[in-house]
């Protein structure tokens, strides 16, 4: 059995029943069964239960956004610019799901998978700052993630509610966002012009 095709194919046919039931084995299993799959092969396919498989549906938007900005001439713009396509190209992506992602940062918000959830937002901003064209080894290389770990999960909640046409308010809060950052970064400049 092709493992990483067969959890793609069981994921993709639960993604209908994922917002109103979340995730969990009966999903899954029904989920198999409509891919072709038998129920047993849940449990091979997914050893670490239901919240491997939802972990797996959020790496999927990470590995899609590096496809879907091959698009993009991210080398011609601004490093404010490209994290901005980035991050709304990312979500853009992910407007389909978006019920199901709901319920997806429901699970992983739970105090026990906690740890999950904080190493799927580092992969997040890790692969957006690799794909942005980053390539800091020194201190700033974790400034830059912690910060954009804000800027996304702000973004990504306030998107989650956002029924603004074409998700302007969402863009709207992005660039805000991406300001604040900014402002930060030449308080940080100029203190350390004038002290170091």
């Amino acid at each position: 059995m092709d493992k990483p095709k067969a959890a793609a194919d069981i994921i993709a046919n639960a993604l209908p029943d994922i917002p109103f039931d979340g995730w969990n084995q009966h999903v899954l299993k029904k989920a198999a069964l409509v891919a072709g799959y038998k129920k047993t092969d849940v449990i091979r396919i997914f050893p670490g239960g239901a919240i491997e498989a939802a972990e797996m549906f959020m790496r999927y938007y990470d590995s899609a956004l590096s496809e879907a900005l091959q698009g993009y001439y991210l080398d011609q713009l601004k490093i404010r610019e490209r994290i901005t396509t980035a991050v709304r190209v990312k979500l853009e992506l992910m407007e389909p799901q978006r019920e199901a992602i709901r319920k997806t940062l429901a699970l992983l918000g739970l105090p026990f998978y906690m740890h999950r959830s904080l190493k799927l937002l580092y992969e997040t901003v890790d692969n957006i700052w690799y794909l942005v064209g980053d390539n800091s080894t020194d201190f700033n290389f974790y400034t830059k993630r912690l910060t954009l770990a804000g800027v996304w999960s702000t973004t990504l909640v306030f998107w989650l509610d956002d029924k603004s046409s074409g998700c302007a308010n969402t863009w709207e809060f992005l660039d805000r966002r991406i300001n604040d950052v900014m402002v930060i970064e030449k308080v940080k400049q100029q203190f350390k012009k004038k002290f170091f």
